[in-house]
């Protein structure tokens, strides 16, 4: 009998409606497991969908339906329910069929049938500025658990991460080595305090000293500031004083490059590959992969964003205005128009990342999903305006918003500031929890929700903790299997018709919503749907556990009771996986 009942209910409930109205015979039925024990496992609305156009009362309607629905071996029970709802309980050995399934199928089970979509995901991207701090932990664990949701859903994921390794921000924070990188030799230039500060630029100043004594040194103090305008008071918060600030750092960087000449590209080189390798080796570890390193420098090395102004000003959607060029965004709902390349010459940030997502398009992706901070929500319309500017179908990109997560140590709130030096790392984090509490705390909520991280609880070994209590429904279910010491063959022969009392057909019904859940929770772009499930499993587990002895002299009972055990032991693990979780053995 097949363990996924859902497509032989629906078949029995349309040969009924073909009985009853044979002119409605092609609706969609809709059909939705239970949500409480007493309703039965499946419950379908078709008598009250049906009940204006047939002009009928619907618990009428429900009856006859139920009247012309054919006999089943499927089906124990069904009875009208409500206002016209039709409950459907399954018997007893359609439900423990999933036991079977889930033991002969393995690591699959759940596993959706190839699509064939092409789907890239793009998340992460932090600027190679500094340490990933753990705001950005938890964008790269929804990623991370998006893509191999999706990927094990069917579809053929692409998982990239951008490289912001050209602009202003790259200036700064080469600037910024190389400022604290004099200091070693005397020539002391006051810190700008919009510059990165973070205890990791100095080492890294460090490391070119030690490997380039004063190589980069053959300056004066007068050298450095020459021009520069002075900074203002630092207690002045006014835009005229962050503007004088800009401008005192700017000029900072532009003689840089004066003073390096040609120096100046293997500093900047230098830093990028210090912090790229940096949170690449973290990411590593973190159990985060990446298909793809894409180089927003090889957008202007290919000529790609030149290429994307012209289209856009080609196609009538590109103005000049006191030198400069501008993007009409407003014309596609966004709050105003973007300059896309400045009076100077130079490209804007939003004129590569038009050409980044012209690049997806041509690479052929049929479904784009950007993963974004939430303080990003602005930027969606520009992009998609621009997307639509240049010809090309928007509703391809989807972006998915993540809100930060916020660090509590002790009651008190961490502040994160890659520019000040003022963060935890996502390093730091794993370090003192664990990468198997980070990864799950992290997708326990909607990405686009509030996440307040408890330290506390994820360090804790107690029920209160989901991902402890996950791991040892999990560790639970080897330790009795290991005291059983048989062979897997015997399990898959076991007789599952003594799989009887109320806990294991509900584990069994658990079970078999597993493969639904992974298709819904792929759609709606949802891996803490995964995370609920599996603490609802581990609950089901647990309780039955505590409540049932497994090897029991009963051999035949044993052995039926040891295969749910292995299922759901099978299903814990994949779960886990998705998330980026281990399954001990052990614990």
């Amino acid at each position: 009998m097949s363990a996924d009942p859902k497509t032989l209910l629906t078949d029995l409930i349309k040969a009924a409606l073909k009985s009853v109205a044979p002119d409605q015979a092609d609706t969609a039925i809709l059909l939705e497991r239970s949500r409480q024990a007493s309703h039965g496992d499946f419950a379908t609305n078709v008598a009250l969908q049906l009940a204006k156009p047939l002009k009928r009362n619907p618990r009428e309607l429900a009856a006859l339906l139920l009247a012309e629905l054919p006999a089943s071996a499927l089906v124990a029970k069904a009875e009208v329910a409500g206002a016209g709802f039709i409950n459907f309980t399954l018997a007893a050995g359609a439900k423990t069929a999933v036991v079977g399934e889930v033991l002969e199928r393995g690591a699959d089970y759940g596993r959706g049938v190839p699509t064939g979509v092409k789907v890239q995901v793009e998340f992460v991207s932090a600027n190679p500025t500094g340490p990933l701090h753990v705001g950005h932990g938890r964008g790269a664990a929804y990623g991370a658990s998006l893509s191999d949701l999706l990927a094990f859903a069917g579809f053929d994921v692409t998982r990239e991460y951008y490289v912001n390794d050209a602009g202003r921000q790259m200036d700064i924070l080469a600037l910024s080595t190389w400022l604290r990188y004099l200091a070693f030799f005397g020539i002391e230039v006051a810190f700008p305090p919009n510059a990165y500060q973070g205890d990791y630029v100095i080492d890294m100043a460090r490391e070119l000293r030690d490997a380039h004594q004063d190589r980069f040194a053959g300056v004066t103090l007068a050298q450095v500031l020459e021009g520069t305008p002075g900074l203002p008071a630092a207690e002045r918060k006014d835009d005229e004083a962050k503007q004088q600030r800009e401008d005192h750092l700017d000029a900072l960087i532009a003689n840089a490059k004066r003073l390096l000449a040609e120096d100046y590209a293997w500093v900047h080189g230098f830093a990028l590959n210090e912090q790229l390798g940096d949170g690449r080796d973290d990411l590593q570890e973190f159990g985060v992969h990446f298909d793809k390193w894409f180089s927003e420098r090889s957008l202007f090395d290919t000529g790609l964003v030149e290429r994307a102004v012209a289209e856009l000003e080609k196609r009538g959607h590109i103005y000049v205005q006191d030198g400069a060029k501008w993007f009409r965004s407003t014309d596609f709902g966004d709050e105003k128009d973007r300059v896309v390349q400045r009076e100077n010459g130079l490209y804007t940030y939003f004129a590569s990342d038009i050409a980044y997502h012209l690049n997806k398009y041509e690479r052929g992706f049929d479904r784009i999903i950007d993963i974004w901070g939430a303080d990003h929500h602005g930027y969606i319309p520009r992009v998609k305006g621009a997307i639509a500017a240049l010809g090309l179908p928007p509703e391809k990109l989807e972006v998915a918003l993540v809100q930060f997560a916020v660090l509590y140590r002790n009651g008190q709130k961490t502040s994160m500031s890659t520019r000040s030096g003022e963060f935890v790392t996502l390093r730091e984090l794993r370090r003192e929890v664990g990468n198997d509490a980070c990864r799950f705390f992290y997708v326990l909520r909607k990405s686009d929700q509030h996440l307040d991280f408890d330290l506390d609880l994820a360090k804790s070994q107690s029920n209160e903790n989901p991902v402890y209590y996950i791991q040892y429904a999990h560790a639970r279910v080897c330790s009795v299997l290991n005291q059983w010491g048989g062979e897997a063959a015997e399990l898959k022969a076991a007789d599952l018709g003594r799989l009887e009392n109320e806990r294991e057909l509900a584990l069994c019904a658990r079970l078999a919503a597993y493969p639904e859940l992974v298709q819904n929770a792929a759609a709606d772009y949802a891996p803490h749907q995964i995370a609920f499930y599996l603490k609802d499993l581990a609950a089901d587990f647990h309780g039955w556990y505590n409540a049932e002895r497994m090897l029991v002299e009963d051999e035949a009972l044993k052995l039926a009771r040891l295969a749910l055990a292995a299922a759901v032991r099978q299903v814990l693990a994949a779960g886990l996986a998705l998330l980026g979780v281990s399954a001990p053995a052990s614990m």
